[in-house]
Order: C-alpha cells, then structure tokens, then sequence
C-alpha cells in the first residue's frame, strides 16, 4: 500500500509518502516536500495556486492507494479518523471559519487529489481535535450560557491532536513506558499546551478555534473579551477587521513591530531591541502561567516535552521554561539543550525533559494504515 500524506498547516504544506506496511511505518517516508505558501503580513500567498503546486508531487507519486489529509476543525460530528465523503468536505467547509489559516487549503487539496489523481483514490480524514475527544464536562464547557454549548455548539475542542498523539507515542518509546503525567509543549507558529495523562488528553489551552491560549507568531491568544467590546462599541472596529488584527496582526509579531519569527526575535533581542526583549518576555510570561494550569490540573509532572519549530529549535526557550520550572526539580543539560538531543535533562533532573521533532505525516500515515486495515 502506498500512502501520499498531505498537511495543510499556518505556514508550510507538507506533503510526505509511506509505504507501511500495516500500521508499521518501517521508518522515514520514500519521499518528503515542503511548499511554504505562507508570508505572515499577508493572506495566502499560494491562493488559487495549490493544484499547480501538488500536481507534480502527485504524479511522481506514481500509484496512492490512499491519501491522508489533515483536519483541522471537525466541529462536534467528526472527532476519529474517516474516509473522506461529501459530507466530511461540507463539514470542513462550514468551520472554515474557525481554523481558516487551514480549511482552505485543505478543501483545495482534497480537489487537486480529485483531479489529478482521479476520483477513484480514496482520501482519509484525521482530525486534529481527535486527540482531545475524551475530555471531561469540566475542562471543555465554558462558563457562558449552557444553551452556547447545547444549541451552538460552543466549547473546547483543543487542537495539534496529531502533534500531540506523535509525541506521546514517541515519548513512550525513549522511555519504555507511557509516562503518567506530562506536559507537552507544541510551539510554533501555531502553538498550544497539552495535559497528557496515561496518554489521553486532559487539558490544553486552544479552545473553540485556535486562537486561544498562548501568544503566538501573529495570533493573540487569550484576551479579556471586554477588550474586544471596547474596541467595537468604542472605536469603530468591526468583526473582520477584528478577525484579521487577533490572527494576522498579534502575538509575537504585534509586540515586536516587525517579525512573528522566533529566531529573529531573538536575534534582535540579542543585539537590545527594546521591543524585541518585550516581545519574548510577554511570550515566556504567558507561556509559564499557561504551563502551571497545565501541572495543576495533572497534579505533578513526569515528563515535561517540548515540540514544533520553536520547541524543537530554540535553546533558549526551553532554557528560560524550565529555569521557571525548578522548582519541580527540573534541569536540563546545556549542552544537549543547544544541539538538542532527544533527552535533553540533566543526570540530576527529577523530571525527564524531552524534545520530540513533531512528525504529523508520519502519525497521519499510521491512521491512515489503521483504517484501511480495518476496512478493507
């Protein structure tokens, strides 16, 4: 079976092949690509523009039996992996708005898959809110009107469930065992916290849509809502302009005035850009008091993980998080932090602290592997 993995994310699309066989996926993928399709002052910059960039891809594919799409927001109906139909693409359609750095990419790769590879190819849906389908009442309802979860459907549905279940899987295998209690970081572009107890998601800090919780490249995260109020009654904003401010225009781009790039933040932090020191401080500050939620909720700490662009590739980070975090008796080893390794604790930590390169497609290739086993 060949499998042609295609992962619409907030600023690549990544597309990947496997040749498992069962949902063994014997190592790397035969084949890996990149398309980065996004510029962070700007929409889209590939828009109408996907089908010429796949189609190639996909022809030196050869053969796909199946096809692997990353989903990002499946609303309430759709929360385990599925064959794609009508009515998985109209649902990815109607929350669009939700997670729309995404959805539109993905319905137009589902297309191009269509086209160029023939209707007769089967495609596969893996949700990233999968992950976070077992949370309880109490970590999902919000504290509005009951009929906003009962008649609009409004509560957390938490996102990179995809991320999340590759770094548990991949943490379990470092250490031989699932560990009961860790936190896992995804932070990137995109980025979020997860409560992982004995493998299942217990909390994390994206909420309805992915814009809540921590500070982001260019998203906000969480805000007092009176602000958004404020700005409504008082000062002429409306809900686009708003939409396009809190994804397009925040987080670590509209403190700093000039970049979302962690590495460029740093690098003029470095050199005492006033802005750019203030634009990390507010980006760790939040991202400590996130992470104490998160270890209050679990009750402790086993395993503290750190993943995506910023949590594979930033020394320092990881450094200052974990300084936050000594109190747990948490330490990390320097010098496997400035390489990293995969293990970067210190051989006195009492918690093990891990750096796992996220791997959606691989994860994405095992459901894929798994329904189609179970299917055929």
């Amino acid at each position: 079976m060949r499998i042609l993995v295609l992962n619409a994310g907030s600023s690549s699309f990544k597309c990947a092949f496997y040749a498992p066989s069962g949902e063994d996926l014997a190592g790397l993928p035969a084949a890996r690509f990149d398309a980065p399709l996004w510029n962070e002052r700007a929409d889209w910059t590939g828009a109408g523009n996907l089908a010429g960039v796949l189609e190639p891809i996909m022809r030196r594919a050869g053969d796909v039996d199946v096809v692997g799409h990353r989903i990002v927001h499946g609303g309430q109906q759709h929360r385990a992996t599925e064959w794609i139909t009508d009515e998985v693409r109209a649902a990815v359609a109607r929350n669009a708005e939700m997670a729309p750095a995404h959805a539109q990419l993905t319905l137009e790769a589902m297309a191009s898959v269509t086209d160029v590879l023939g209707p007769h190819v089967r495609q596969v849906a893996v949700f990233d809110t999968a992950f976070h389908a077992g949370l309880e009442p109490a970590a999902y309802v919000y504290p509005g009107p009951y009929n906003w979860l009962e008649k609009e459907g409004i509560r957390r549905f938490g996102f990179h469930g995809i991320s999340y279940q590759h770094s548990s899987r991949r943490v379990a295998e470092l250490l031989g065992t699932m560990r009961q209690r860790m936190l896992i970081c995804h932070l990137g572009s995109g980025a979020s916290l997860c409560a992982v107890r004995d493998g299942k998601s217990v909390d994390t800090t994206m909420g309805f849509t992915p814009l809540d919780g921590l500070m982001m490249s260019s998203r906000s995260g969480s805000l007092d809502p009176a602000i958004l109020i404020y700005l409504l009654r008082h000062r002429g904003y409306n809900a686009e302009y708003l939409d396009r401010i809190l994804n397009k225009e925040s987080g670590l781009l509209g403190v700093s005035g000039f970049s979302g790039d962690m590495r460029e933040v740093l690098h003029r932090r470095a050199a005492g850009d006033a802005r750019a020191v203030l634009a990390f401080d507010v980006y760790l500050h939040r991202l400590t008091r996130e992470a104490g939620g998160m270890l209050a909720v679990l009750g402790g700490l086993d395993a503290l993980v750190f993943t995506g662009g910023v949590g594979e590739n930033s020394p320092e980070v990881r450094e200052a998080l974990c300084a936050q975090l000594g109190f747990l008796g948490l330490r990390i080893d320097a010098r496997k932090n400035a390489s990293p390794e995969e293990n970067i604790s210190a051989a006195d930590s009492t918690v093990p602290v891990l750096v796992i390169r996220a791997d959606e497609e691989a994860e994405i290739a095992r459901e894929c592997a798994r329904l189609y086993a179970a299917t055929s």
